[in-house]
Formats: C-alpha cells, sequence, structure tokens
C-alpha cells in the first residue's frame, strides 16, 4: 500500500512540523474526548506509541491490544488509531509516536524530506484492496480522460492511479483531479460529484455501494508495488531495541491467534474497521498477509519488486520522475531485518 505524499502535501507536512516544533499542536491529532484521556491515564508512562489507521494489514493491532498479547511479550503499548492516513504519518515525522503502521513509498518520501525512520517489519502486501473505482460507462483507462477523479493526495489511492494512468499512456494532467480525503473521496464518488475514485479498504465498500459502479484496475494488477509496515524513528529503534523486538514478537503472535481462532479475530477487526463480518471477509483476498519465511525473503536483495531494497529503489526513482520529491532518497539505513531475524530463530522447530 503505497500512500505516497504528492510534493505539496509533504510541504504541508513540513509546516505541520515546524508549527509542532513552535508549540502549536494539530488539534486533528491532540483533541481526546474525556473517554480517550481516560483510557490513556491507564496506559504506562513510557509505553510505545504505535500509531494505526484503516487497512486490512494493519487491523491485527487492534487484536493484540484486546487480547492482551502487548502485555504477554511484556511491552506496554498506547495504540493510537487515526481516522485519517496522512495525519499518522506526519506524526510519526513530527516525533509524536514512536513507530507507525504505513506503506514503503510513503516511508521512503518522508526519508527523501530528512526523516529518519527505520522498517523493522513487512505486515503485509495490497493485493486487490486499493481500488480505481468508476461510474457506469467508463470501460477502460483511457475513458477516465477530461473525467473527475477523487483521491487523497499523496496517498497509495493517488500512487495507484498515477500507475495505472502512466499504463495507459496518461498522466495526472489528463483527468480532473479531486484531491480529497480518503473517506470523503469515496462520499463524493457515492453522491455523484465526481466520476471515479481511487480508495483503499474499507472505503472501497462505501465507493461500490454507487449504483452501476465497478471496479477499473486495483493493485492487484501492480504486484509487489503496494507494501505495508512497521515503522519505528531511528532514535527509538537505538535506545529501545528490547521493546522493538517485543512489538515485532506480538505481531507474529496475533497472526497465530488469527489462525486459531478465525471468527473471533474477524469480529474485532471488522468492528475496528466499522463494516459488517460478511464485508470484512471479502477484504481477505486483497491483502497478503505476510509469514515469518516471507519477511525474511523480502529484506534480501533481487532484482524484483518482492525485494524491499529494489523497490524502494524504484519508488526513489519514481519520486523523482513525477517530481514528488527533488532529489533521490538515500534508502540504505532503511531497513533493519534482526528483529524479524531474531523472532524466526527462537522460534525455529528443535
Amino acid at each position: 500500500m503505497i500512500r505516497i505524499r504528492a510534493f505539496l502535501s509533504y510541504c504541508l507536512l513540513f509546516l505541520v512540523t515546524l508549527m509542532l516544533a513552535v508549540g502549536c499542536v494539530n488539534p486533528a491529532v491532540y483533541i481526546k474526548t474525556t473517554n480517550e484521556l481516560a483510557a490513556e491515564s491507564t496506559v504506562a508512562a513510557d509505553a510505545v506509541r504505535l500509531g494505526f489507521s484503516a487497512w486490512p494489514g494493519w487491523f491485527p493491532w487492534q487484536i493484540a491490544q484486546e487480547q492482551g498479547l502487548f502485555a504477554q511479550n511484556n511491552v506496554d503499548v498506547d495504540l493510537k488509531w487515526f481516522d485519517g492516513y496522512l495525519e499518522s504519518i506526519s506524526t510519526l515525522t513530527a516525533g509524536q509516536i514512536d513507530a507507525n503502521s504505513q506503506t514503503l513509498g510513503d516511508t521512503v518520501n518522508s526519508i527523501s524530506g530528512g526523516a529518519d525512520q527505520v522498517i523493522v517489519l513487512v505486515n503485509d502486501n495490497s493485493t486487490g484492496n486499493d481500488k480505481v473505482i468508476v461510474a457506469d460507462g467508463i470501460r477502460s483507462i483511457a475513458d477516465l480522460k477530461g473525467k473527475k477523479v477523487a483521491a487523497e493526495e499523496g496517498t497509495v489511492d493517488h500512487f495507484l492511479l498515477l500507475l495505472g494512468l502512466k499504463k495507459a499512456g496518461l498522466t495526472i494532467n489528463d483527468v480532473q483531479f479531486v484531491p480529497l480525503e480518503t473517506g470523503k473521496a469515496a462520499a463524493a464518488f457515492v453522491a455523484g460529484q465526481v466520476d471515479a475514485t481511487a480508495v483503499f479498504a474499507p472505503f472501497t465498500t462505501q465507493a461500490l455501494k454507487r449504483a452501476g459502479s465497478k471496479e477499473l484496475f486495483s493493485s492487484k494488477d501492480f504486484p509487489g508495488a503496494i507494501s505495508d509496515h512497521l515503522v519505528f524513528t531511528r532514535k527509538f529503534v537505538e535506545e529501545k531495541p528490547d521493546q522493538v523486538q517485543a512489538l515485532v514478537d506480538t505481531w507474529f503472535a496475533t497472526l497465530d491467534f488469527i489462525k486459531a481462532n478465525p471468527d473471533k479475530a474477524y469480529d474485532i477487526m471488522a468492528k475496528r474497521a466499522g463494516v459488517s463480518l460478511e464485508e470484512y471477509k471479502d477484504y481477505a483476498d486483497g491483502t497478503k498477509i505476510f509469514t515469518v519465511e516471507e519477511n525474511l525473503k523480502a529484506f534480501q536483495p533481487s532484482n524484483s519488486m518482492s525485494s524491499l531494497i529494489y523497490a524502494a529503489e524504484e519508488l526513489g526513482d519514481f519520486l523523482v520522475g513525477t517530481g514528488l520529491a527533488q532529489q533521490k532518497p538515500d534508502t540504505t539505513r532503511l531497513f533493519d531485518d534482526r528483529f524479524v531475524k531474531a523472532y524466526a530463530e527462537k522460534t525455529k522447530p528443535s
């Protein structure tokens, strides 16, 4: 899920970070309800502040919290839900959380802007849960020319749209791009205000409620292009590697829980997603959750998008080529697979 921010979005992020540095606070992130404050009062002061948002590959964190799996792995976690995905990225960049659930593309883009972040785990690859959905009468990507297309600027959906347009020999200038937050983009499409929208699950369910609408293309058509990760600040990794290890261990323990208790697990994730259990199960084939073995392989170099090292290089070229970054980011220190390796070693059959 490569939620790549556009250059203007990055400028906005820089301004937000600057305002935070001088004491101004983004109210969308920091205004809390009484219930939220009460819940936070039970969180240890030194808890790992972990962000996540609406994506099937990240809903397992909700299971970890509700089933006490963080505690079982000896780590206190302040799990922070973000209604807006870009908000979670800006909060990590501003240092207001220690780790976040985000895509490779967004992380590479953050690095290009000066952030110092580390990818320690692959949650999943998107294999169809990111979609470009169109109104009745639009039968090909070429038919998007001149049409109004809504997406959250700089997100995975924006990136997917660009990939599809490029494949058809078009650019973003060939459509009337309408930048809207993902939920609002889906709502605008359902209301008939735009002709197409690029959204990720669970917002795909909402968008497809428009009569006659259909999927035009999805992340399934671009294998390996959209991957999702557990990303930490380098400072946290260097200062508290044991807690990083505990979160990686918790992730795999959560996958074991899902396998052993599928009904309970899917019920928790569906509620967090705000969709019915039946609707949530439809997302299963659109997200490929990575095993330990697949994690280990992804961190190795190769000449395909299945390698994170290769994919990061390709994304760097893409950012520069599309003007989303002024210079190619240095990703040589972006990946740290020691935590996955340590988990694999201690769980290896004797």
